[in-house]
């Protein structure tokens, strides 16, 4: 497998960066998970956006244009003839001396990764699994797709390596928050609630536009503070990342949820899908 690396296609295994580079020192990092179908990057330009204002946060002076993360993406999937596919736009600070640098970034690392993923039909469903630990609170204002993974990491072991389970986060103050690699969303009548990003969450691109797609189909939509108890009073939960799209939830603790029978849940996939469909 070939990857991007400063403006360079190598293999994987003669890919190198510095020791000094500050992304693995100090974690000075940011990424982006962007799925590929029949080559078109989906939601491309919300990816980007979320990366500049994540390097923004860091003090590296780069700005990606859409354009150019297109054609990088363009050019690896060519390499690696592959058409559906998981993308991981990777940018760190690059090298430094060792300290604390308080001085812009001026030549930060880009590494671009691929793999390949199949497009199947229908809804993957799983099971949630409340975690002991808690979210942690964001190094900045909002929550940056960074280098600062160790919360998530330990909260996976809690719940082990099953593929049919998700962990849930809640806050310190017991709020809902967010899945370990997912936003949370749920149904009450009919209404769509989420976690608001007060809550400490990662504003997810997929969670961005299931919002646009519930508020197109005239679907109330609540964003707040909400305890588990909520939770489990509503007819349908679901998960959302860009990779798993939408994943309905069968059960949370003692709770059983209808997955993917659930209408809202089938309602927005089919919605969702026909913008995959036509590279929207």
């Amino acid at each position: 497998m070939w990857i991007y690396l400063n403006g360079e296609l190598v293999e994987k295994e003669k890919a190198v960066i510095s020791p000094f580079d500050h992304g693995y020192l100090y974690g000075l990092g940011v990424f982006e998970t962007i799925r590929t179908y029949n080559g078109h990057p989906f939601l491309l330009e919300e990816h980007v956006k979320r990366l500049n204002d994540g390097i923004k946060q860091l003090g590296i002076e780069r700005h990606w244009t859409s354009g150019e993360v297109e054609e990088i993406i363009r050019i690896l999937s060519e390499k690696n003839q592959l058409l559906n596919s998981y993308i991981r736009f990777n940018v760190s600070a690059g090298v430094g001396e060792i300290g604390l640098q308080t001085e812009p970034y001026v030549e930060p690392t880009t590494i671009v990764f691929q793999k390949p993923l199949t497009i199947t039909e229908g809804l993957k469903e799983k099971e949630g699994v409340l975690l002991e630990l808690r979210r942690n609170t964001p190094e900045t204002a909002l929550r940056l797709k960074s280098h600062h993974y160790l919360n998530n990491i330990v909260a996976k072991r809690e719940i082990g390596n099953a593929p049919n389970k998700e962990g849930i986060f809640l806050t310190e103050e017991g709020f809902v928050a967010e899945g370990i690699v997912s936003n949370i969303f749920w149904v009450v009548n009919d209404e769509l609630f989420t976690p608001s990003l007060s809550t400490g969450i990662l504003n997810g691109i997929t969670r961005k536009f299931i919002l646009k797609l519930a508020r197109l189909q005239q679907m109330t939509v609540h964003e707040g503070c909400f305890y588990i108890e909520e939770i489990k009073n509503a007819e349908e939960v679901f998960l959302t990342n860009s990779i798993q799209e939408i994943v309905p939830v069968t059960k949370i603790g003692e709770t059983i949820y209808p997955g993917k029978k659930g209408k809202v849940v089938k309602r927005l996939y089919e919605f969702y899908r026909n913008y995959t469909d036509h590279n929207g």
